[in-house]
Formats: structure tokens, sequence, C-alpha cells
């Protein structure tokens, strides 16, 4: 592969800027533009509860498909760029656009298999979950949409990880805020009718989630083509290179694996509280929506800490690495604290934004209490499992992950469910989490030891 370095391109910020300021500079605009995604996600649920508690259930019920193509769509952008920092930091530019211009060939490539599957698959889908046919009406309604469209959000995940990677994360936050506000605009103008438009329900939110995709994507490339010079995405005469698709999925297919195991872990968990009432699988999803606010402002450091660990490590600048970590673990574990805080306090008003019934906040506030106990360790393990992605190494966090959501979680929920009842159930997720900690610090240390102790 070649290493050729253009005339006008200097060492990027991401070598040089002091790390607490270049975290805060990276991960910021990613945390805002993430907080918004939360948002609308919420919002979204809040108009669906308007129409029904079955319509809330569908739209719970498919969120393993949504998570699976998050899953594979950033999965895929964690190789992505991981390899192009790497590069960058080598001083590789023209390996740099070609990883781009893959990625981009990976994300629109998945899009195909999803619409084909997806479209034909979505019937099935719901029916094997539960008998009510209207939610399994309005679920295949919903998926169906969601996954024929999905070009929105593999390539608007792929263009804003491109603009990650070279440090542009404030185009990002631009793509993804407008992308969400758009979704929440729409929303209640095509779900209930409004301005002159038919009432489409269901129908109405998942239009509402892929229109605003489809346009956070162009304008993702828009920035790319004209605000990146770090990158040259044009793709005329390209050619799918397998060493670099390899080279990708080396560190992006674990970590789709991992991302992947939590669609299985939702469909599993909605199979066991589906043993209890239809009510507790809305629970559990109404629990997704909510978490997503503690949890995506971590993910947008994430976001921004991944290319700063990835670029100095390419560069082999052991201290900006280990500053980044401990920098990274404080500011995760400081916002899980206040998530807990939140989840412990004001779990009734929390439920009561999604019309929460009797019944619903008779299961709903105790699960949202003990679930939370969880986020006293799940900062710590969010940001071990991206080092371990960044330093080139995601089959850490497949193990973790696996050993987390496959190994305990599931079996420790499905026991507990028939020996207990579904109080009980939900103690498996704080369970879990423990063993998530105790295994994440071996293998940080091992990581350590074998990659970044030697550096310098």
């Amino acid at each position: 592969m070649s290493a050729q370095t253009t005339p006008n391109q200097g060492e990027n910020k991401m070598g040089t800027m002091p790390v607490p300021r270049l975290l805060v500079s990276m991960s910021l605009p990613m945390i805002i533009s993430m907080l918004v995604q939360a948002l609308y996600n919420i919002v979204d649920s809040m108009f669906v509860a308007q129409l029904n508690e079955e319509a809330l259930t569908a739209v719970s019920l498919a969120f393993p498909v949504q998570n699976l193509m998050i899953a594979i769509a950033a999965g895929t952008g964690v190789g992505i760029n991981a390899l192009l920092s790497r590069n960058l930091g080598e001083r590789r530019f023209d390996d740099a656009n070609q990883a781009a211009r893959n990625g981009l060939f990976l994300g629109f490539a998945s899009s195909v298999i999803f619409a084909v599957v997806g479209g034909l698959s979505a019937d099935f889908f719901f029916r094997i979950q539960t008998d009510n046919v209207m939610i399994s009406t309005y679920g295949a309604q919903y998926m169906r949409i969601i996954t024929i469209f999905s070009a929105g959000i593999f390539l608007q995940i792929t263009t804003e990880r491109l603009l990650q990677a070279t440090g542009l994360t404030i185009y990002t936050m631009i793509t993804q805020g407008l992308g969400a506000i758009i979704n929440i605009i729409l929303d209640p103008i095509l779900i209930f009718g409004l301005f002159g438009f038919p009432r489409m329900e269901v129908v109405g939110a998942a239009l509402a989630t892929i229109t605003g995709q489809l346009i956070a994507t162009g304008l993702g490339f828009y920035y790319n083509v004209k605000k990146n010079r770090d990158l040259d995405i044009h793709m005329k005469g390209f050619r799918p290179s397998r060493e670099v698709i390899l080279n990708i999925y080396e560190v992006g297919i674990p970590s789709i694996i991992m991302q992947s195991i939590g669609s299985v872990m939702t469909f599993g968990m909605n199979k066991i509280l589906l043993m209890f009432s239809s009510t507790a699988a809305t629970v559990f999803g109404v629990y997704f929506k909510l978490q997503s606010f503690v949890f995506m402002p971590v993910f947008g450091w994430n976001n921004g800490m991944i290319p700063v660990i990835a670029y100095n490590y390419g560069a082999r600048k052991k201290k900006r690495i280990i500053q980044a970590a401990q920098f990274s673990i404080l500011v995760a574990v400081s916002i899980m604290l206040l998530g807990l805080a939140a989840f412990q306090m004001i779990p009734t008003q929390l439920l009561m934004l999604f019309d929460a019934s009797e019944h619903m906040l008779e299961i709903g506030v105790p699960a949202l209490r003990i679930i939370s106990l969880s986020f006293l360790f799940a900062g710590y393990c969010i940001i071990t499992g991206s080092i371990f992605q960044a330093l080139g190494n995601g089959m850490y966090s497949l193990i973790v992950s696996v050993a987390r959501q496959l190994f305990v979680i599931l079996p420790v929920a499905y026991a507990f469910a028939r020996l207990f009842g579904l109080h009980m159930v939900w103690w498996s997720i704080p369970i879990a989490e423990i063993v998530s900690v105790l295994l994440s610090t071996v293998l940080l240390r091992r990581i350590y030891v074998q990659k970044v102790k030697g550096l310098e």
C-alpha cells in the first residue's frame, strides 16, 4: 500500500492539541447531536403512544431490527474510522481515501440487503412474536418502510464517520441535528394527518424517520465533498478493494457482532417478557427510549475518543493514548451517575411521557429503578470497549458483549422469570454489568501490555 504525503497536509490536530481540550472539541458536537437523536427517538414513541398501547408495543418490538441496522452501519463505521484515522496518523493519505470510498460502498451494499430481506420478512418477524393482530399489523408496516429505505441510516452513519475521523465533528452535529429535527416536525403531521396530510399512524412515524435520515445523508455527502480536505471520496473509476474491505471488517465485524448481539438480547428479552404481558415488553421498549438520553452522550464522547486514540496509536504517542482513555472514563462515569439519579428519583414522571396506564406504571417504576443500577458500571465498560476497538482489537469488545448479553442477561432473565416472576427479571441487567466490569478490566490491562506499554 502507498504512503504519500500531500504538500499541504501537516499533522492533524489529533496529534498536537491538549488531550482534554481535543476530546471536548471532538465529542461535544457529537454529544449534542446524539442528544437530539435521543430526543427524536423519545418524541417518536410519545406520538405513537397517543394512538394506543398496541402501536407503542409494535414499535418496541421492531426495535431489534432497527438496532441491527444501526449495529451493522455503526460497526462498519468503527472499522472505517479506525483504519482511516490510523492511515492519517501514519500520513498514508491515498490509503485513507481508499478506506473512505470502500466504506461508502459497504454502506450502500448493506442497505440493498436489508431492503430485500426486511421487505419480504416483516410479517413473519411479528407473527413469531405475538398473536395480537393489531400489534403485528402495525409492526410489519413500520418495519417494511424502515428496511426498504435503509439507505438513509447506512449512508448517514458512514458519511458522519468520515467527518469524525478527520476531526470535523461540528458537521456531524449539523447532519444529525437536522435529520432529527425534520423527524420531530414530521411525526405529528404524518401520524395524525395535520395540515392536509392523510392520517397515516404508525406508517407516518416510519416515513418521518426515513425522511430525516435521507436528508441527513445528502447533507453528509455535501460536507465530505466540500469541507473535508483530508479525504477525496469521488467514486469515479472506483473498484472495491478486497484488502481494504478486509481491513475495515477486521475491526468492524467484532463491533457489528457486538452491537448486533443487542438485537438478539432485546428479541430474547421481549419473548421472555411477553410470557407475562405485552405491557411488560412495552416497558422494556420504553426503557430503551429513556436510557438513550443517558447513553447517547457517552456514545457521543466515544465517537470523539476513538479517532483520537487510533490516530495517536498510529503516531506512537503513548502518553496521549493514556490521557484520552483516563479522561474519557471519568467523563462517562460522571454522565452515567447523573442518569442513575434521574431514574431513581423520577421514574413515574419518565413513564408518563408515554401516556403510561396504571398497569404500566405498576410494572415500569420498579423496572426502571432496578435496571438503572447497571448505570454504575456501564460508563466504564462502554469506554473500555471502544478503547479496544480504537487499538485495533475489536475482538475484546466482542468477548465482553457476548458474555454480558448472551451468557448472563438472557439465561439469568429466563431463570428468574421461571423461578421468581417478572419483578426479578430486571435484575439480570445489573448482574450482567458487574460481570462486564470484571472482564473489561482484565482485557484492558492485557491490551495495555500488548500494544501501548512499549510505544515511544
